[in-house]
Formats: C-alpha cells, structure tokens, sequence
C-alpha cells in the first residue's frame, strides 16, 4: 500500500520573533519528507519580497519542494509574471495560482485596470511560460462570492481547463464536506487531484473565526467538544483527535495527499502526520490499526 503523501503551508514571517517560529516550524516539518511547502503572500498579497526570500531559503536550506502563492491582486500583468519569473530563479517550479482577497479596507476584490481578472486568466498566462507546475485553489463549501457549490465546481474546472494539474481546497471541518464535492468534481468531469486542505486547530477561538472569514461551516458538536475539552484542560488532545480521525475517514475513502495549513506552528500538525502513520519513521501500531 502506497503511504499517502503530506504537504505543509507557511507564511512568511514580518518580525524577528515571527522569523524564529517560522524556521522551528520548517525543522520539525521537513523531516516529515513532504511532498511540497507552500508559502503564501499576505492579505492583499503584502509580503511579496517575504514570500520571496522565504522561498529562497526553502529551497537553499532545507531541501524541499516549494510552491509560491501567486495572486492578481495590485499588480498589472507584466508585474505579476515578472514575479513568477524572480521565483523561477530562485528554483520554484511550483506555483499557487490565486485571485486573491480585497485589500484591506476593500470591500471585494477589484483587478487591477492592466492586470489579471480572474484566477482563470492567472493560470494561462503562467501555463504559456512552460517554466511552472500550477495548483489553484478548490471551495468544499460554497465560496463567499459564488451563488451555490456547483459554481465553484464550474469555476474549478475552468481553471484546470486554463492549465492547473491539481487543486488545493479550503479547509473543512467534516469528511463528507469533501467527499461530496469531490463525487460533483468527478461528475462535472473534473480528473485532476484534488487534495484536501487540513487545519490542525491549534485554537478553537482563532478556528472559528477563519471559517467565519470563509464561509466554512461549524459543526455544533465541536462546538460543544472544544468548550468541554477546554474547560477540562484537554483542548489539545481534543484537537488532535479530531484532526487525526477526519484525516483518517479521508484516507479510508482513497485520499492520496493531505495539505496541512499550519500556520507556522509545527507540533499539532506534526504529531497527526505521526499518529496517522504518514511519518518517514512510522508508527508500527498504528499504521498497521489504519490499514487494518
């Protein structure tokens, strides 16, 4: 049986304090083999040259596989591939494809009067360089902006059309969440991977308003598990727990690669990749209880 491969996001850091966290997440995280780390601009795409050297020091020092994020947003057309091709030089050869969100104080996203409208038109752009391999992301739940979940399945599949080869979706809190818009992908005809993005809840409170943030849903039970499990002081077990049984109802039904968003906090996420098995030096319990 094939070990299921892992993937991690990262943000670049903006203070020395945040640089610290950063690179002690990458240390624990990266002997995990992943099979990329993704770096991600700021809100309004803010942190390019961050995004940038972080990238660069990915690559140089650890070894592993990167993928930048790469948005529309405040930037014209010869601008944004003149990004992509200072990442080329670095030795990306993965790209992110996003539209990316408003600016802040923005009240919805506006393109840029010469620059990329859409994600679609991100995508071929960079599919004509020839120098990248492109993910896009994918919405489970329906994205703020769209009017129901079959118009993101369409808008996914225009940007697999453009020339992405694999998505990467918003977080969810519930199996199905994913395995339904997995089964409406596949019937819109829709074969390129999908992966599941995981976030490892390091605080319910902070949880709660990122699917606030993107419209994703929360379930009443964990709602009322993590004030339990706080009030008795095991909201970390609790945590890992659940992030560990959703990823393994994920892997039960076939899923080949998980995305860890871990918001450059390496224990949570590292301990679940261990506890499902996923780690180079694995677990013999319990990865012979998973494929039991």
């Amino acid at each position: 049986m094939t070990r299921a491969q892992v993937s991690f996001e990262v943000f670049p850091p903006q203070s020395v304090d945040a640089s610290f966290r950063l690179w002690q997440a990458v240390q624990a995280l990266s002997p995990l083999s992943p099979d990329f780390v993704s770096v991600t601009y700021g809100a309004g795409g803010g942190t390019r040259s961050q995004t940038q050297e972080t990238l660069a020091t990915l690559q140089r020092t650890y070894g592993v596989e990167v993928a930048a994020h790469l948005t529309c947003v405040g930037a014209t057309r010869a601008q944004t591939l003149q990004t992509a091709a200072a990442f080329a030089a670095v030795g990306v050869r993965q790209i992110v494809a996003l539209r990316g969100d408003a600016p802040q104080g923005a009240a919805r996203f506006t393109p840029h009067p010469d620059g990329f409208a859409s994600t679609v038109e991100l995508v071929e752009a960079l599919a004509k360089t020839g120098l990248f391999t492109l993910r896009v992301a994918a919405y489970p739940e329906r994205h703020p902006e769209t009017a129901d979940t079959k118009a993101d399945v369409d808008w996914l599949k225009r940007k697999i059309d453009a020339g992405a080869s694999s998505a990467i979706t918003q977080f969810f809190f519930e199996a199905h969440t994913f395995l339904r818009f997995r089964d409406a992908c596949a019937k819109a005809g829709i074969t390129a991977p999908i992966i599941p993005g995981i976030l490892p809840i390091q605080t319910w409170a902070g949880a709660k308003r990122f699917a606030a943030r993107c419209g994703a849903s929360v379930p009443q039970r964990l709602d009322e598990g993590f004030t339990t499990a706080t009030r008795d002081g095991r909201e970390r077990l609790f945590a890992l727990t659940q992030c560990a049984t959703l990823c393994e109802r994920l892997l039960q039904e076939g899923v080949a690669q998980l995305h860890f968003y871990t918001l450059n906090c390496a224990d949570l996420t590292r301990d679940v990749v261990r506890a499902l098995g996923l780690a180079p030096e694995v677990i013999p319990y319990l990865a012979k209880s998973r494929v039991a």
